[in-house]
């Protein structure tokens, strides 16, 4: 291999690196990494931007707004309505809810779908006493392995199917990967009823008077000087009995008073950190004599005109690796940060110091518009309304259902290309008046797109410098001895590494030559190896940021970070099972 491969090894160890930190989005780097191989001389042109010419990021693009339209009728809500009523345990409930999602998921993008699902399934537990992190996660992957059904079912497809057609051969049809994700999915449901409620833990607090609380969040607030508690004990005051909330400790001129006893007494100027369930934490600010920590963020709320919302950040955000003063918050969203939760752990400093990471849940006192201003923008991977109602069905619900079914039966049955059906589905709801043009072309997200497109030329560089061939020749060495199921095997083990430290449509595009020229080593189908890299850069289960709806569930299901493994691993070694025995039985190898 000569300099360019090791230029294009590099290249790529960086952007990895870079991604794996989650300091930039991920469209940022990917961008960043064509132009820097472009410069080069490793890729023309032609190759670093052909992404954008491609059928891929067009088709995705065509599809998020279908997912937008099935959000903004509700298409989904009588379904979701009737399966969340029908069981008293957590067990019977798994096995109504995870079905759902992941059907839904082999039709519409499940970044948009698991959006959907949160608030509702989060509400519903909470009414009926149960922790949402008995079900989050499991809808989380249960909406991931539905995307691996039908090559629609997740962007990942649609980069794999892409990065084919870009080599001469034709695109991925519909079903096409049918036979290798049906039973991926088929299996890993199962295996997610059959362990999800002995392996995720309740994360709700232990202490008995946070009561049924189920997400942790870190509230600061400030005992007002001459006010109603100042020179007043705790318990005194109100604070020791608290439904939901606990005080954790005071801060009185730069000292700790921690533990809080009942008799500690509150002087005005003191600094008060409790941590409890979200809607507690809300009411704090109602009793007399606390203001916020930040109150000079919420002079101008009135929380009769204003309500309560939760934001997660996610790896796009701009708002990542910045703190809440560096990115003058209160004025770029006339919106205040009243609270900040990172999953299994407080935070205890002030918030306009904390540097933002992805997964971390917000608590948001603002206009009750904010979810709508903010719904199409990529700062917040989920925003969602305490205590909102959900949305109610539309009259024009069943003119989705009509275009969803279409695009499928006209794919699936060859009459049009994907991405011809699905253009033509995403204009028939803008005709008939689902959504404007306007909001149509908000609901794309633009940078997954970009990652899309810029996949190409990464993949195309790989191939050039002759990396995919020279990698491609170590993993036939190292496997070659188990034969062709086991140089298989490397390409399964390669990519589920990949897709757990960056993103899936990142994982696709380095491992998909290495895939190719893998395949032709060993005489095997390389559009097989392909359905293997699509499965497996989809199915990341063992972290929260390998995938975005994992980061999505992060926060509000209270996870910390070991949870995803406790959970994904036996997700992980059952998908890899399944592909290994469907590649033997139905593909012959």
């Amino acid at each position: 291999m000569d300099w360019h491969g090791w230029f294009t090894l590099a290249v790529v160890l960086a952007t990895l690196a870079v991604l794996a930190r989650e300091t930039f989005a991920p469209a940022h780097i990917m961008l960043a990494a064509t132009i820097v191989l472009l410069l080069a001389g490793i890729v023309t042109p032609a190759q670093a931007f052909s992404g954008f010419s491609n059928s891929a990021p067009i088709t995705v693009a065509a599809l998020y707004v279908l997912a937008r339209a099935v959000e903004r009728t509700g298409l989904l809500q009588p379904l979701l309505t009737g399966f969340l009523s029908g069981s008293r345990t957590d067990g019977g409930s798994l096995r109504r809810l995870l079905p759902v999602s992941a059907t839904a998921s082999a039709f519409l993008n499940n970044t948009p779908l698991v959006a959907m699902l949160i608030p509702p399934v989060t509400d519903w537990a909470d009414r009926t006493g149960r922790s949402p992190s008995r079900f989050l996660m499991p809808i989380s992957y249960a909406a991931i392995l539905g995307g691996v059904i039908t090559v629609m079912g997740t962007s990942t497809n649609l980069v794999v199917s892409g990065l084919l057609e870009a080599r001469g051969q034709p695109p991925l049809g519909l079903f096409e990967i049918t036979p290798m994700g049906l039973p991926v999915a088929l299996v890993g449901l199962v295996v997610l009823i059959l362990t999800a409620s002995a392996l995720l833990p309740d994360r709700r607090p232990a202490r008995s008077d946070i009561g049924e609380a189920s997400r942790e969040f870190t509230v600061h607030l400030l005992a007002t000087p001459g006010g109603p508690l100042d020179g007043k004990p705790v318990e005194d005051a109100g604070l020791r009995h608290l439904q939901g909330v606990f005080l954790i400790e005071i801060e009185r001129d730069g000292e700790i008073i921690a533990p809080v006893g009942a008799r500690t007494v509150i002087r005005g100027g003191d600094r008060l950190w409790f941590v409890g369930k979200v809607d507690q934490v809300v009411d704090l600010h109602a009793i007399r004599g606390l203001v916020s920590a930040e109150q000079q963020h919420l002079t101008h709320f009135d929380t009769a005109k204003h309500t309560f919302f939760e934001a997660v950040i996610g790896a796009a955000s701009p708002l990542l690796g910045a703190t809440l003063k560096e990115a003058a918050f209160r004025s770029r969203y006339q919106a205040a940060v009243v609270a900040i939760h990172r999953a299994g752990h407080r935070i205890n400093t002030k918030l306009g110091d904390v540097e933002l990471r992805p997964g971390d849940t917000l608590l948001l006192l603002t206009d009750r518009e904010f979810g709508t201003r903010l719904r199409d923008r990529p700062d917040f991977l989920l925003i969602s309304q305490l205590g909102g109602t959900p949305p109610g069905v539309t009259r024009k619900a069943g003119i989705v259902g009509i275009v969803t079914l279409g695009i499928v039966l006209v794919a699936g049955l060859g009459v049009l290309p994907m991405l011809q059906a699905s253009l033509v589905g995403a204009v028939a709801l803008i005709l008939f008046g689902v959504l404007t043009a306007g909001e149509a072309r908000a609901a794309v997200d633009l940078d997954v797109i970009l990652v899309v497109a810029t996949a190409f030329g990464i993949g195309a560089a790989m191939e050039n410098s002759g990396l995919a061939g020279w990698l491609a020749t170590y993993i036939v060495a190292a496997f070659s001895d188990l034969g062709t199921l086991g140089v298989l095997l490397g390409i399964i083990l390669a990519t589920s590494l990949v897709t757990e430290v960056v993103t899936n449509n990142a994982a696709a595009a380095v491992m998909f030559p290495i895939a190719l020229v893998t395949a032709e080593r060993v005489g095997a189908d390389p559009r097989v190896f392909a359905l293997v890299v699509a499965v497996m850069a989809s199915t990341s289960f063992l972290t929260p940021i390998g995938y975005q709806t994992n980061t999505m569930v992060y926060g509000p299901g209270g996870y910390r970070f070991s949870d995803y493994a406790r959970l994904g691993a036996p997700l992980t070694v059952a998908a890899m099972a399944t592909i290994l025995l469907v590649a033997r039985m139905y593909y012959g190898m």
